[in-house]
């Protein structure tokens, strides 16, 4: 090896090292604490299917609740990110909105699930606003990054020819950012189900409240019965948009 890869090695051992000790990763206690997990696993299988009918409509909430906050948010995110696109807009249009978007991806969704239970107190409506401001932060990132990456000559050509900054982003701008917008609306809404599933932990509705709950008495067959609903979802969710990734992709290549 080189010096400066030995070096750059010897410095990331000693970071682990420090910062082990600094935050108390032991792996000896987690090897001492591991006959709790066998106790753990053998109180989670007491699964108790009368419990299958109410984890059914409360993950029908949480399903309903990630699906208009996601569309609602990826709404907002595209003009947004089209202000947000460098090569669609000087540092003083682009620069501030950026620091926006910035700030609102710094709060997770449960902290302004928090926010919104303050503001408009407990249920799902709290859940939904958390969802968008979270899918707002994310999906303009992503669009925006898209935005930029597009082939700059028809941006050019079509400037060229003296076209308004409205037509640029109808015919050019959106047509080439389109692909993209699919799969990041498509993987949005697959990580808000996982994320409006644990908002009932602070009272913003869906199937969380009773995974904690069941989990704060120490019923965790109960709480299994959630988990798994929550699992089979995603997992079908999962399929589903795995289908129309791929059904989009070969009508793009047939459309060729």
């Amino acid at each position: 090896m080189k010096p400066k890869e030995n070096l750059l090695i010897s410095l990331i051992i000693a970071a682990v090292i420090v910062t082990s000790i600094n935050t108390g990763f032991d792996p000896v206690k987690f090897v001492q604490g591991a006959p709790n997990i066998a106790v753990l696993i053998s109180e989670m299988v007491q699964l108790d299917s009368r419990l299958l009918s109410v984890a059914f409509w409360s993950m029908l909430e949480t399903l309903q609740m990630a699906f208009l906050g996601t569309v609602i948010g990826a709404a907002i995110s595209i003009p947004l990110s089209l202000l947000a696109a460098r090569n669609l807009n000087s540092k003083f249009v682009y620069a501030p909105v950026r620091a926006m978007l910035a700030g609102i991806r710094t709060f997770p969704s449960i902290l302004w699930a928090l926010f919104f239970i303050i503001v408009v107190g407990l249920g799902p409506f709290a859940g939904i606003l958390a969802i968008i401001m979270y899918t707002i932060g994310f999906m303009s990132k992503l669009q925006y990054e898209s935005i930029e990456a597009i082939d700059p000559d028809p941006v050019e050509v079509v400037g060229a020819i003296g076209a308004s900054k409205t037509q640029l982003v109808r015919y050019v701008v959106l047509p080439e950012s389109a692909p993209h917008l699919l799969s990041q609306l498509l993987y949005m809404f697959e990580y808000n189900v996982r994320q409006t599933s644990i908002l009932g932990i602070v009272g913003a509705g869906g199937i969380g409240f009773y995974i904690i709950e069941y989990i704060k008495f120490f019923q965790y067959g109960k709480a299994m019965v959630f988990m798994l609903v929550v699992l089979a979802t995603v997992l079908i969710i999962d399929w589903i948009s795995m289908k129309i990734r791929d059904r989009y992709i070969v009508q793009r290549q047939s459309g060729k």
